[in-house]
């Protein structure tokens, strides 16, 4: 029998085959997503997929912890040692009446079904074993797997998944891990993460603490840095929205004031005396507003949102948003012409400083640590301004964008053909 002849490769005028690339088992086609079932983290895992071309071609997994009553107390625990201890108290205590009587206070459930009241009850939850199985056994025919994972709860997993399959996956980290970096293939998150490494925050931490404080060490090259968080917003997403949003926001008054109120964090503390501030600011704007629409977050405290319902709730040109279905959030970034966020909110800030309107900041002034040099970089950089109440809404300004999510997609093509491996245009 004859030997079978490969045909010479084409010149790379006419383009190059698979087969002279490396193969078919060099290109990644699909990705697996490890969420934890908290839209800050699963949407920056989603934000980079939908960057490197895979947001139809992926599937999402969900890490999920026991939630309710007794849980909330749990939550810095290793999850799978959470759930293990769970299910020994549910034995003990046999459905107490402290556990009811907790579950009766929180409106989630004690034990939540993956994606139980997210609408999500189709997503599984990750299991590394069946995840490196399919990673193995699908790689002939489909190639590499991406795995994209973000938050504290989907370490264990996404490593994991890296310890038993690395020769068939592409693991990246999105949130910084904190030991252990060579773990992931990728690691990507923000520069204020590394702000316990700075000049500053060694100060403020005394000696003996210093060592107990993550991370211990600079980047390495195979972290890659961002200014804020990342995020789905893009130019077609902004487009969408638009259109999407249309009959909603159209024929509202311009220019259109967008205020997105979070909540107070341990690093950015504040309560009813932030809302009084920040009502008495838009009362100062509103004369140069066409329209005002305000939101508030799963975190905003009862007492922060009734001061500003009793404000503003009466005023002819201000909507607040009663929290029910649909979300404008999309179509609020599409629409407004400027923005007031407050400081804590980090996700909705690096959003609104992608789409180039004018972001004002309320209430930088008070948070600490690593939100601080957050908010530091944001300055610098020209994208904010803080929110003094004297502002006229009906003058802009202009920013070099934050494109922190492009970037980093950028940085994961990289990583990728430094393997010799390369994403399906």
């Amino acid at each position: 029998m004859k030997p079978i002849r490969l045909p010479e490769p084409p010149s790379p005028t006419v383009g190059v085959p698979e087969i002279f690339e490396g193969g078919p088992y060099s290109v990644i086609r699909r990705a697996v997503v490890i969420g934890n079932g908290f839209p800050g983290s699963e949407n920056q895992s989603l934000g980079l997929v939908r960057a490197l071309g895979l947001s139809e071609k992926h599937v999402l997994y969900r890490v999920t912890r026991p939630r309710g009553g007794i849980n909330e107390w749990l939550h810095w625990l290793p999850v799978s040692f959470h759930k293990k201890l769970y299910i020994v108290i549910r034995k003990i205590c046999s459905y107490s009446q402290i556990l009811l009587a907790a579950h009766e206070k929180k409106s989630t459930p004690l034990t939540l079904q993956n994606g139980g009241n997210t609408g999500l009850a189709s997503v599984l939850e990750a299991d590394v074993k069946q995840i490196v199985n399919m990673a193995r056994e699908t790689y002939e025919k489909d190639g590499p797997l991406l795995v994209v994972a973000s938050g504290r709860d989907t370490i264990a997993v996404a490593s994991s998944i890296k310890r038993l399959a690395s020769e068939n996956v592409f693991v990246v980290q999105i949130q910084h891990p904190r030991t252990q970096l060579n773990r992931f293939d990728l690691v990507i998150t923000p520069r204020h993460d590394y702000y316990p490494l700075t000049p500053q925050a060694q100060e403020q931490v005394p000696r003996f603490l210093q060592k107990w404080i993550t991370p211990r060490e600079p980047p390495d090259r195979h972290v890659v840095l961002t200014v804020g968080a990342l995020h789905q917003i893009d130019f077609a997403a902004l487009r969408n929205a638009a259109s999407a949003w249309h009959d909603v926001f159209a024929s509202l008054p311009k220019p259109l004031l967008v205020v997105n109120i979070g909540g107070p964090t341990s690093c950015c503390r504040y309560s009813v005396d932030l809302a009084k501030q920040l009502t008495a600011h838009l009362h100062n704007v509103l004369e140069s507003c066409g329209s005002v629409r305000v939101s508030f977050s799963d975190r905003t405290p009862k007492k922060v949102s009734d001061i500003i319902n009793r404000e503003l709730g009466s005023n002819p040109k201000v909507y607040i948003w009663d929290g029910q279905e649909p979300n404008p959030h999309m179509g609020h970034l599409a629409w407004a012409d400027a923005f007031v966020i407050t400081a804590d909110s980090i996700s909705v800030l690096s959003e609104a400083c992608s789409t180039g309107k004018p972001v004002y900041v309320m209430g930088a002034e008070r948070c600490t640590w690593k939100y601080s040099d957050f908010h530091k970089s944001l300055r610098e950089r020209g994208v904010v301004r803080p929110f003094t109440g004297s502002e006229d809404m009906s003058e802009s300004w202009s920013y070099p964008l934050l494109n922190d999510t492009a970037e980093a997609a950028s940085r994961v093509h990289e990583a990728l053909m430094g393997r010799g491996w390369r994403l399906r245009p």
